[in-house]
């Protein structure tokens, strides 16, 4: 697969997306930056597009009505609930519209990690031990290993996780429990903390053309606190505390288990053009699944996709453009070659 794919002169792409306004709101952590829209508009006019900014609000149907798109890019997060990535992509497929990236099932089961979870173990794939955690309960389960790691079970972009986000027994979970917030109601995730090295692999494509990335290590400079934890502040200002390293050194089978378990939970989940998958690398040399995000973050310069690409040596137009391509090929829309 080229980084610079064909060009589809003349097609009208929707680009759907949750807009930031407020940049210090938590709730909008997901959303993109106006910066990011003029990013992939700019990539898709580059390559002979016509871009067209669809922002998922309530009128989103009649702008779809009142300008048809050819096919949607979609970074849409949507509003509410375990399902909000897959709004957009539900309507568009009863629309009958093309859109890029993974459907409405694959996005709801990625965003609950405990879900998730359950089918990268039926496949074979490590994570570390885990219990979900019911909005409102107060009883703490049984059999959970510490120290414990707790977030909300189906939220991204590192919200609800803060520097205070793990106990070492039973008497630190009970009133931490009580403090982090159960995401919009879907519960809370308590898994074993695993302590070593923190990795994401990324994953452009379709069937046996997926290209799959090599790991990019998340090095920790400093940290907020005595875990080593990708919290929410560390992600807002990365560049303080952290820095990447793309290939990572470690043993080739290492690198080679990561990437075959991305791959594995990419396909049994079904996801489609692109993902991103996090693992941490135990001090024994276990690689453990931690989540994937089949809508990972496209902001030039910021999100961890592009960054792998870049370490891979496509530009930030090419992998839009890939995206894009990866989409059209599956939906089998005509191209002309590129010049």
């Amino acid at each position: 697969m080229s980084g610079d794919p064909h060009r589809y002169e003349g097609l009208r792409v929707g680009i759907a997306c949750n807009i930031k306004t407020d940049p210090g709101c938590e709730e909008q952590a997901e959303f993109d930056e106006p910066e990011t829209i003029a990013a992939i508009s700019a990539a898709l006019r580059d390559g002979g597009y016509e871009p067209v900014v669809l922002e998922a609000s309530r009128g989103f149907i009649r702008k779809l009505e009142e300008t048809p798109p050819d096919i949607v890019f979609n970074i849409a997060e949507g509003k509410s609930g375990r399902c909000r990535e897959a709004q957009i992509p539900a309507i568009l497929e009863y629309c009958g519209i093309p859109f890029t990236g993974s459907d409405a099932a694959a996005l709801s089961i990625g965003l609950d990690k405990a879900l998730t979870k359950r089918i990268a173990l039926s496949f074979g794939v490590n994570t570390p031990p885990f219990h979900v955690i019911l909005a409102g309960a107060s009883d703490i389960p049984d059999g959970i290993k510490y120290p414990v790691l707790v977030k909300p079970n189906a939220e991204g972009s590192s919200m609800g996780i803060s520097d205070i986000c793990i106990a070492g027994s039973a008497v630190e979970l009970q009133p931490l429990i009580r403090q982090i917030p159960c995401g919009r109601g879907e519960g809370l995730l308590a898994e074993t903390y695993v302590e070593g090295r923190e990795f994401t692999v990324g994953i452009l494509g379709n069937g046996s053309g997926a290209r799959v990335f090599e790991p990019m290590e998340i090095i920790f400079d400093r940290q907020r606190g005595p875990y080593k934890i990708y919290s929410y502040e560390i992600k807002k200002n990365f560049r303080e505390y952290i820095r990447y390293a793309c290939p990572p050194e470690l043993p080739e089978d290492t690198k080679t288990r990561m990437r075959h378990d991305a791959l594995t939970i990419y396909n049994a989940l079904g996801c489609r053009d692109l993902a991103r998958v996090d693992f941490r690398l135990s001090e024994n040399g276990t690689a453990y699944f931690i989540e994937i995000n089949p809508l990972p973050g496209l902001c030039p310069g910021y999100s961890d996709f592009p960054m792998l690409a870049g370490f891979h040596g496509v530009t930030y137009n090419g992998l839009i453009r890939a995206i894009l391509h990866c989409a059209l090929t599956r939906y089998n829309m005509k191209a002309c070659a590129e010049t």
